[in-house]
């Protein structure tokens, strides 16, 4: 496949449009999100950017019913980080709560959810809904449970990335340069390994501007 019809089909993942006509939570809010973003008068490097993209993702929740609070048994707890939580579900499927709080905009957080089921759909997330926790907007997310098995070689990381266009910058960054898409904090929590396979389970894309 050439780096063109990949490009395309990134931007058709990305912008919530799909040749079986089908369409993931994910895209969905994109969308929603990608027209609030062209209207807007204000740059995404304004605080009261993600503020004001904040309190229209709260609006378009109470007007689609995507309020999802009573999912999660938060006795199941099971990681912290400083972008989620995790819980258990099942034993083949894991939440996990997000706030964004690594990505300036909303929008670039469902980009990020959006190139990580591209690249890695073993780890694929699916978009439950919404959470309001003590005034904070958290998107609920389910995902495979993986469970490592043998220590992440962080060589075999490098070889894996390289292999798919992937040049590493620094430490656990790495950048695709035909495609300008940065991938980060690749380390061994983040890249678990299960019978010799690599699972990417927590991922970090950016589009380059």
């Amino acid at each position: 496949m050439d780096i063109k019809t990949v490009k395309d089909e990134l931007q058709n993942i990305i912008h919530g449009k799909s040749d079986s006509g089908q369409k993931t939570l994910i895209q969905t809010i994109a969308n929603y999100l990608g027209g609030s973003q062209r209207t807007s008068t204000m740059a995404k490097s304004d605080k009261q950017y993600k503020q004001k993209e904040t309190a229209n993702l709260i609006a378009y929740c109470n007007q689609n019913n995507l309020w999802v609070n009573d999912k999660v048994n938060f006795d199941l707890f099971i990681s912290e980080g400083a972008e989620q939580k995790v819980y258990i579900k099942d034993d083949k499927t894991v939440y996990k709560l997000n706030d964004s709080i690594y990505y300036s905009t909303w929008l670039d957080y469902f980009t990020n959810l959006a190139l990580n089921n591209y690249f890695f759909p073993d780890t694929t997330y699916s978009l439950v809904g919404f959470c309001l926790i003590e005034q904070t907007l958290f998107a609920l997310l389910e995902q495979p449970f993986v469970k490592a098995n043998q220590p992440t070689n962080l060589e075999q990381v490098k070889e894996f990335m390289a292999n798919n266009g992937f040049e590493n910058t620094r430490n656990h960054d790495y950048y695709n340069s035909e495609l300008e898409i940065i991938l980060e904090d690749l380390h061994d929590e983040n890249v678990l390994t299960q019978d010799g396979i690599l699972y990417f389970i927590d991922t970090v894309f950016y589009l380059k501007q």
